[in-house]
């Protein structure tokens, strides 16, 4: 299983823009340069008043698909 490394800070409205579906992924810059893309909706369970925020690290599949994520700090 292959792993990456995220810190995210995503405003409230920010998010509010993925939950309405005006955009579906995140991309993000990864802690070891890689640029990642996932899907917004692996983000809702660290959603917040302010957004999300925090470390966060997502595994995934040879293939390159999502496999599960987890909030480091």
């Amino acid at each position: 299983m292959n792993e990456i490394v995220v810190d995210l800070a995503i405003s409230a409205d920010e998010y509010l823009k993925l939950y309405r579906g005006a955009a579906r992924t995140v991309s993000a810059l990864a802690r070891d340069g890689r640029r990642v893309r996932f899907p917004a909706a692996i983000l809702s369970p660290w959603v917040l008043h302010d957004g999300v925020r925090g470390c966060f690290c997502i595994r995934f599949t040879a293939a390159g698909r999502f496999h599960d994520i987890r909030r480091l700090s």
